[in-house]
């Protein structure tokens, strides 16, 4: 049987002392920007016909999009967890969306992302990075978790989220174009203490961010200090409310797509900002992708089954668009790259082997670099299996009963199954990438190496209670 490495890259990160080793030329600045809920057919770059994102598209247009990306989870906290820290988000036992602390206690979760874990921005921080979070968190501290630690001990200099972290926040205010007395949306967040609180139209919300985090930017640039901006919007999460001009027949897909466009003309204020700067036109490398699939009845995921919260392609595959003119391979611009599988979890390997940012003695990562891939100079995909556990509270979920616990991807063949390996699903995605065809009878050999690696990966990571736990008869206020 073949073998599986589960808990290492393939590049050398093991080093005797935590150390910066200097890229040729300037070191590159670094915009993240991880969109709330937003499905692989939502950009009209990825096919979307029913609305419109140019800044987005021009982003696109003027670097790479890759269609056979992952994202670590089909649900958020985990999701967020893997990008930051290039590992299974199951090793920090953050499984799904972080909730008030019984549930997050009933569900077999931790109430916050360990701050011992290997962030992506401590370490380009420690290598002379300004740092700065602007956008959703959800990682710790929201409902009633008020004692989880500040976005700022993660290794940022600066942050500003929403409901679902701490320290200073914009909490949204809807019904603010009705002619109503708006309403707070915050999740308790109010009550919480520890940040300075800004109330703010849900509409604006997202300039709001994008306004800190240009603000952060020329100051870093100013002082000639490379950056790395987690720009995370919480659009496109519901409670949908655009300007009321935009909210035509306020059917969900609707409104979904007035915040849609919405954002993305809000976004596009720092992409011509950083187009407008020679300074940083050429030394800036910015990221587009989405947290997990779209929400029932408002995104799209293209062609692809499923949606947020389950393992099929469309609740674990993003659109991911990369931009950087002095980066990018010129002879691959405009173009999409439809083959190249890899996954978020492999982006803080990556963006530190392009800064020359070693990584400590002893630390290790289940991503491995795709430098080369990410800029468009090869189309090598990830060498090693990518694995998936759905969230202990999607056993069913969107009509279906039960749905798949764990999934594998491994060159063109797909996996699915129970947590014993049981119930398999085999699709080979090159020739059927809408998971429309169950090989699992027909390829014997393929199935049981796929099931066995699966099951092995998932009992080597602390388990959740995804096996046995019941939502509760009537849940409290969540954000799932």
């Amino acid at each position: 049987m073949r073998c599986f490495r589960f808990t290492t890259a393939t590049i050398a990160l093991a080093f005797a002392s935590l150390a910066c080793a200097a890229a040729p030329g300037p070191r590159p600045n670094i915009i993240m920007l991880l969109i709330d809920d937003m499905g692989w057919g939502d950009f009209s770059c990825f096919g979307n016909q029913d609305a419109k994102t140019p800044n987005i598209d021009r982003l696109a247009a003027e670097g790479l999009r890759f269609e056979s990306f992952y994202v670590a989870s089909p649900i958020c906290s985990p999701s967020r967890t893997g990008l930051s820290t290039g590992q299974y988000p199951q090793r920090w036992r953050i499984t799904s969306f972080l909730n008030n602390r019984a549930e997050n206690n009933a569900r077999g979760m931790a109430q916050w992302l360990d701050p011992q874990a290997p962030m992506l921005a401590r370490l380009l921080h420690d290598a002379g990075y300004a740092t700065g979070h602007f956008g959703k968190w959800h990682m710790g501290g929201q409902r009633d978790v008020g004692e989880a630690p500040l976005i700022t001990e993660y290794g940022f200099d600066e942050s500003l989220t929403n409901f679902e972290g701490l320290g200073p926040r914009v909490l949204p205010l809807l019904d603010a174009h009705d002619g109503k007395a708006p309403r707070l949306h915050a999740l308790g967040s109010d009550k919480l203490g520890r940040g300075e609180i800004t109330k703010q139209d849900r509409a604006e919300v997202t300039a709001t961010y994008t306004a800190a985090a240009l603000a952060f930017i020329k100051k870093s640039s100013a002082a000639k200090q490379p950056f790395y901006v987690n720009l995370w919007p919480d659009d496109v999460h519901s409670p949908f409310f655009p300007r009321a001009a935009l909210r035509g027949d306020a059917a969900k897909r609707t409104l979904y797509h007035a915040v849609l466009g919405t954002m993305d003309a809000q976004l596009g204020v720092l992409f011509d900002a950083i187009r407008a700067d020679p300074a940083l036109r050429d030394n800036t490398l910015i990221l587009v992708c989405s947290d997990n699939g779209p929400e029932v009845g408002a995104g799209s995921a293209g062609h692809f089954r499923g949606s947020k919260g389950m393992l099929y392609e469309g609740g674990i595959r993003s659109p991911l668009v990369v931009w950087g003119p002095g980066f990018t391979n010129t002879r691959k611009v405009g173009t999409a790259n439809r083959t190249s599988h890899f996954s978020t979890i492999d982006l803080a390997p990556s963006l530190l082997d392009l800064a020359g940012v070693r990584a400590p003695t002893g630390t290790t990562f289940d991503g491995v670099s795709m430098r080369e891939t990410l800029l468009g100079r090869s189309e090598a995909s990830r060498n090693e299996p990518l694995f998936f556990r759905r969230p202990p509270d999607r056993a069913a979920f969107a009509g279906i009963d039960k749905l798949p616990d764990l999934a594998v991807r491994d060159g063109r063949w797909k996996l699915l199954c129970t947590y014993d390996g049981s119930a398999p699903e085999l699709y080979d995605l090159g020739a059927d990438p809408a998971e429309k065809t169950n090989l699992a009878a027909a390829q014997p050999a393929e199935t049981t190496r796929l099931a066995a690696a699966a099951v092995a990966w998932h009992r080597s990571l602390p388990a959740d209670n995804g096996a046995t736990y019941r939502a509760p008869a009537r849940p409290g206020v969540s954000s799932p």
